[in-house]
This record gives structure tokens, sequence and C-alpha cells, in this order.
């Protein structure tokens, strides 16, 4: 679910023009689940081809990608691998949740209750190993580079950003923060608004630290009083509680044994968030768009319309990001080499 430090944070509205240039590492499934649980009919069901394959993914992520490299985004994919032992009960939790809202789903669509059904059909969503492959594939054909994790995704963007291969890190869920990443960008997808004024917004964390007065250390300790996807919190300990008792800087153990926890009964989930399973990777390099491929994996194999496909992958050659961009000039260069774009 991630960790709640929405009351916490202060983030800075940030124009689209501003991350024109930037190469962001994007949690994978942290969006494509987001794309599972909104694009959808009316009653719920996901959107499907003539064949009854799911389609919701494929249609998030391509629209969403191309969009933002007609912006000069550069979003770099990065996909989860296997998931800490930590986390097993978070996803018993997570399987139980999503057949309570199958069974609720099934019956708000008996009682014709469609505002119900779709959302409780939202919580339903389930990622398979296919979709993925599928995902990666017309990644790879858009020209746009994914990484594998060795574990947790979100862990792996936050290297990425600290390393400097990429500028930042794109993810709804603020748990990037605790693995380190400096700098958080939300809200993605108010990219596909047309409120010219909504636009994304960017947490810098050295910035965050400064502003709630605690350190790295302490922003971990946070986390552990609230709970994570690795262990249940303090009973009665909500990110405001949590926050004001850290900043006492009693230190670790005081503060945890205050609340009446062991030090030990946390240490392997603090040390997931200090030193988390994540590999080494350089600066990602973009490619040509394969438009045939795209239209193929697309049109051929699942009906999309033939005319908006082209018209996205038009539209991300086309529009490189603006010179007078911050940290532009890198992006804009590579965005020219690597999709054929031509300067306006």
């Amino acid at each position: 679910m991630g960790l709640p430090l929405r009351d916490l944070v202060s983030p800075k509205e940030l124009d689209w023009p501003a991350l024109a240039g930037r190469t962001l590492a994007v949690d994978a499934y942290n969006a494509i689940y987001q794309f599972l649980a909104t694009i959808r009919q009316r009653d719920g069901q996901l959107f499907t081809d003539a064949q009854g394959r799911v389609t919701s993914h494929l249609m998030g992520l391509f629209y969403r990608t191309t969009s933002l490299l007609g912006d000069g985004v550069l979003p770099v994919w990065v996909f989860d691998g296997r998931p800490p032992d930590l986390k097993a009960g978070t996803i018993r939790g997570r399987i139980l949740a999503k057949e309570r809202a199958e069974s609720e789903w099934k019956e708000a669509l008996a009682e014709g209750d469609l505002d119900r059904a779709r959302r409780k059909a939202a919580q339903t969503s389930r990622l398979t190993g296919p979709m993925v492959e599928e995902a990666k594939a017309l990644l790879a054909a858009l020209g746009v580079p994914t990484v594998q994790a060795p574990s947790e995704g979100e862990a792996q963007a936050a290297r990425m950003a600290r390393s400097g291969s990429v500028w930042g890190t794109a993810s709804e869920d603020y748990d990037c923060l605790l693995f380190g990443a400096p700098r958080l960008v939300r809200g993605l997808a108010a990219r596909g608004s047309r409120n010219a004024s909504t636009g994304a917004q960017l947490i810098d964390r050295t910035e965050l630290l400064a502003t709630l007065g605690i350190n790295d250390e302490e922003l971990i300790l946070v986390g552990l009083l609230i709970g994570t996807d690795y262990n249940e919190g303090v009973a009665g300990y909500g990110p405001k509680k949590a926050l004001k008792l850290v900043q006492q800087h009693l230190g670790w153990e005081a503060t945890l044994k205050h609340v009446g926890l062991e030090p030990s009964s946390v240490t392997e989930v603090a040390e997931l968030f200090r030193n988390p399973a994540t590999t080494e990777v350089p600066t990602p390099s973009f490619g040509p768009v394969n438009e045939e491929e795209v239209v193929r994996l697309l049109v051929d194999a699942h009906g999309f319309s033939g005319d908006r496909v082209r018209g996205a992958v038009r539209r991300a050659r086309q529009r490189p990001p603006p010179a007078s961009s911050p940290g532009a000039t890198k992006g804009r260069q590579a965005l020219l080499d690597s999709f054929g774009g031509q300067e306006a």
C-alpha cells in the first residue's frame, strides 16, 4: 500500500517543461497497477481484445510513455524482482483483500450498482508474468530502456537516482524516500489531463529532512513506527505522532523501547531500507522507435487503432524538450538522436 507520509511532506508543484530532458526511473509495478485499477469499463471490467486478453495495462503504458517522450521526459521503467521474505505478510493480506473485493464486485453487479462495482473492481487488479513480458516488449519497441530489479523496483530506482544514472525516481509511493531516493516525482498520471495548469510534484529528500528536522536514520525510524510493507508498526502511531516522537532525538534504541519495541525486532527491516537488494545500472541508453513492431504488438495482436498508435509514435518523435528548460541540453540531444525528432 505504500508508506502514508502525505501529511508530512510539502511537495513542490512542477510544471511539465521543468522535467524536459530529465531521465526518471519509473516504478513500473506501481504505475501498471494504477493502469489496471483505473482503465476499466463502467461496470469494472478490464478492457480486453477480441480474444478476451487484457489490454488495459498496454493502453496505459503506451499512451503514458509516448506522452512523456513527447514532452522530452525520458522514462526508464524499473520492474520488480523477487519480493523480500519480510513482505510475505503484506502479500498475503493483499491477496485476501483482492478476494474480498472480487466478491463485493460481483454482489454490486448483481444489484445493478455500477458505481460500487467499478470501485470494488479496481481493488482486484492482478499483474501476471505474461503481462509483464508484454509490457517489456512494448517498451523495447519504443526504444525505451527497462531495468529488471533483483527485488523491490522502488529500491532499485532509488539507487539509480543516488548514483546519478537517472535524475530522479517516479512513483506514487513514498517508500522510495526511505530507500534513499534524492528526488521523488509524483503525479505522472496527471500528464493525461487537459488542464494545462496540472503538473507533477517534486519531493527533494534533502529539503524534506531539513524541514522535518530529522536525518536519514530517523526517517527510517518514522517509517518503522508507522508501519511499512515489512512490519506492522506501533498501534496508535500515525505519521504525525511518529514524527513528533522521533523529533525528540532520543536515539534509535531509546525511541523503539519508548513505544515497547525491542530494537532487535526491527533490525532486519531497517537493514532492508539501508541496504536493499539492488544492482548497479549504467546510464540508460534510449534507442530508436521500431514503429512496425509497435504496430504489430498493439494493432495486429490486440486490435488497437492503427491511426491512434501511429499518431502517438509521431508525437513522441517530433516533440523534443524546450532548449530553455534547466538541465535539458543532454536530454534534448539524446531525444533528438534516439528518436529522430527534428528541432523546431
